[in-house]
């Protein structure tokens, strides 16, 4: 890779490192501001830092390649997960927004379970936050796995040395700039990831000579690739729409909700949200398909599918360009990253640390441990990042599906039915979390393959699930009236005053 590129690669990494200092100067002084930012969060900041935590590399590697290979029947996963993310500004932010300040300013979603429901036992938050440190290490090893492999194959560095400056960049920022600096970060990120979608499938497809051309090159590899049906099963359609289902349970994502400074900022947040999200997807599409035609055209078709954005990225563009365009893609990688480790540090802190080894911890000394919980967690998926066998997307469609089952009908419950118990959430979470587990390693399978070829596991995870936590609810005792009170007057400040600010609510 030529000298400009890595001065491009350069800047951005000294831009993110100042950002942290930003945030070290500004949002870490209590542990509220280092996990929330002090709930005073911009909606464009809050709407771009969901977005580009959210995406991570799927965004400009996975989605692409998958079109590209495969055409426009890939494209329903997208059409999924648009889906989900408006009804997660819409349903959830909202009422999880103010829930969480009312239930005694909880911090993480496991705090919230327990005040939620009075839970004097802790079920709710162990096991929450069981889940949320074993799948997020997991989930961010495989950034740190993506970042490797982006340093070795556009830079030609060893895939151990990738690792290290992938991860090395996200914990300073992180461990330093806490939640503040992770949501600027990811904002400036998501700025990088919008350009780079709108630039990269533009160029590609001015320099083939418009639609004409760019669709008879795809028509000669296939004429499928341009229907959105072509090859699809009604199972296969169920499964790739139903990724919008885990947005509600995703931890990385709703805690943005929870930190914007008012209520009536999250209308403003589901407009850029949503803009954002819709021109980023369409970008990628289009750079699956024109990607294809380019590669066809030039006689230069690609052995890894998904390496398309960063093929057109060096053949298209001045290296000082691609260098940014490459950044993008650190970008998606790393806003996820930072993300995860985040609310894994704030579940280690505040779950565990403060919950079970010292309630009497002084806010200075909970900041160390979320930095220290920083450090842990990175330290551990950079040791599972070493086995270059692991699968990238099998561990994110796991992970995705796993949240999503076990904490979106939870979360989408508690907000709306007052009547809803703590048994009835436990039992939901944990029947979510199973069905997940089973559905992808018990040795079921049909004509030789597993169930999750046939449906993906949170369909059935989600499903069973929801129905559990209002089976249990039912048959249980009814929540007593200091828990329904609350809740009534959560859904009182929502639907009364939508000027409600921080102070107004406390």
């Amino acid at each position: 890779m030529q000298d400009p590129a890595l001065i491009s690669l350069t800047a951005y990494f000294i831009l993110m490192m100042a950002i942290g200092y930003y945030g070290y100067r500004n949002a870490t002084g209590d542990v509220a501001e280092y996990m929330l930012g002090g709930r005073k969060l911009h909606p464009a900041v809050g709407a771009l830092s969901a977005g580009a935590s959210d995406m991570s590399g799927w965004m400009l590697l996975g989605l692409p390649g998958a079109v590209y290979l495969t055409g426009l029947s890939s494209a329903w996963i997208a059409v999924g997960l648009v889906v989900g993310a408006y009804f997660n500004y819409l349903l959830v932010a909202p009422r999880l927004r103010i829930y969480t300040e009312v239930a005694d300013d909880a911090l993480t979603i496991p705090d919230f379970f327990e005040k939620r429901f009075n839970d004097t036992s802790r079920s709710l938050r162990i096991f929450s936050s069981i889940v949320i440190i074993i799948f997020f290490t997991l989930y961010t090893s495989s950034g740190v796995v993506a970042g490797g492999k982006l340093f070795e194959i556009s830079f030609g560095l060893d895939y151990e040395t990738g690792l290290f400056l992938t991860a090395g960049v996200v914990v300073a920022y992180t461990l330093f700039g806490g939640f503040l600096a992770v949501s600027i970060t990811d904002f400036v990120q998501g700025c990088i990831m919008f350009v780079a979608l709108i630039l990269v499938p533009t160029v590609a497809y001015i320099e083939l000579g418009g639609y004409r051309e760019v669709t008879q090159q795809i028509v000669t590899v296939n004429t499928n690739l341009l229907g959105w049906f072509s090859g699809v099963t009604a199972l296969g359609l169920i499964s790739s729409v139903s990724w919008g289902l885990g947005y509600f349970g995703q931890p990385h994502i709703i805690v943005r909700f929870m930190a914007i400074r008012t209520l009536s900022d999250i209308k403003t947040a589901r407009y850029i949200g949503m803009s954002w999200m819709m021109v980023t997807i369409v970008g990628a599409v289009a750079t699956g398909l024109v990607g294809l035609a380019y590669t066809t055209a030039t006689g230069s078709p690609l052995t890894d599918p998904e390496t398309i954005f960063i093929y057109l990225s060096q053949v298209l563009f001045h290296p000082l360009i691609t260098g940014f365009l490459l950044a993008a893609i650190l970008a998606a990688i790393m806003s996820t990253i930072s993300s995860q480790l985040l609310v894994s540090s704030s579940s280690l802190t505040q779950d565990v640390y403060k919950t079970f080894v010292r309630r009497s911890a002084s806010q200075r000394e909970l900041v160390f441990i979320s930095r220290l919980s920083v450090l842990a967690v990175s330290l551990a998926a950079i040791a599972l990042a070493f086995d270059r066998s692991s699968s990238i997307l099998t561990l994110v469609s796991n992970a995705w599906a796993g949240f999503g089952a076990a904490f979106g009908p939870v979360i989408l419950l508690s907000l709306y039915w007052r009547n809803m118990t703590r048994n009835g959430a436990l039992a939901g979470m944990i029947t979510g979390a199973v069905t997940v587990l089973l559905w992808i390693y018990a040795p079921i399978d049909i004509d030789g393959q597993p169930l999750t070829a046939y449906l993906y596991e949170i369909v059935p995870g989600f499903g069973l699930a929801f129905a559990t936590t209002v089976i249990v609810s039912l048959m249980d005792r009814h929540p007593s009236d200091s828990i329904t009170e609350r809740h009534d007057s959560v859904v009182a400040l929502i639907t009364g005053d939508t000027t409600l600010t921080t102070s107004s609510t406390r």
